[in-house]
């Protein structure tokens, strides 16, 4: 039982301390600092145990990525990362943390994260964030292709190919929308 006093004893002015900067962080916005903190933990976890198993694997790191599998692992944790935020297909990911508020631009949906403060506001921030997951699927994609490179860039050269299709996809439907068609000064309307 002293053991556990002295932990309180101890650890009540760091409490203290976290209560007066989320006060004053939050303002009384409901902000999920302590679920955030989590799974920052969560992701430090993760790379260091990913590190840990590269290094007992024995496997060498690369001295230098090549340009061109930066370029593919780059457009490809774009696409995934906005795969995930953004794609009514992986809705039912995120539908637990979030509710629906309608279309957002082409084959998008937009979001609202459905609890305010907590472990589910901090997922479904995460969830709906393509800048956030970047962080994550990026660092995926790094210690895939540090550990299995030509399965990583098979499937980073998947999310690369859909995402120069979507960008075809775009220019296409501006074509169909006239974006090449001249404008009324172009062709010789007077005004």
């Amino acid at each position: 039982m002293a053991i556990a006093d002295q932990v309180q004893r101890v650890g009540a002015p760091l409490r203290r301390w976290a209560r007066t900067q989320k006060r004053e962080y939050t303002q009384g916005e409901a902000r999920p600092l302590g679920a955030d903190l989590g799974a920052m933990g969560v992701y430090m976890s993760l790379v260091a145990g990913g590190a840990a198993a590269v290094r007992a694997s024995g496997r060498e790191l690369p001295e230098r990525i090549p340009f061109g599998d930066a370029a593919l692992l780059t457009v490809a944790t774009f696409r995934l990362a906005r795969r995930i935020a953004k794609d009514p297909v992986t809705a039912p990911v995120r539908a637990p943390f979030v509710k629906f508020e309608g279309p957002s631009g082409h084959a998008e949906v937009a979001e609202e994260v459905r609890e305010h403060g907590g472990v589910k506001h901090a997922v479904g921030e995460l969830l709906t964030c393509p800048f956030c997951l970047a962080q994550w699927v990026g660092t995926a994609f790094v210690f895939g292709y540090v550990t299995a490179p030509r399965a990583t860039r098979l499937a980073a050269l998947t999310m690369t190919t859909v995402a120069g299709s979507d960008v075809l996809q775009f220019v296409y439907d501006a074509i169909q929308n006239g974006a090449l068609a001249p404008s009324q000064d172009e062709a010789g309307v007077e005004t």
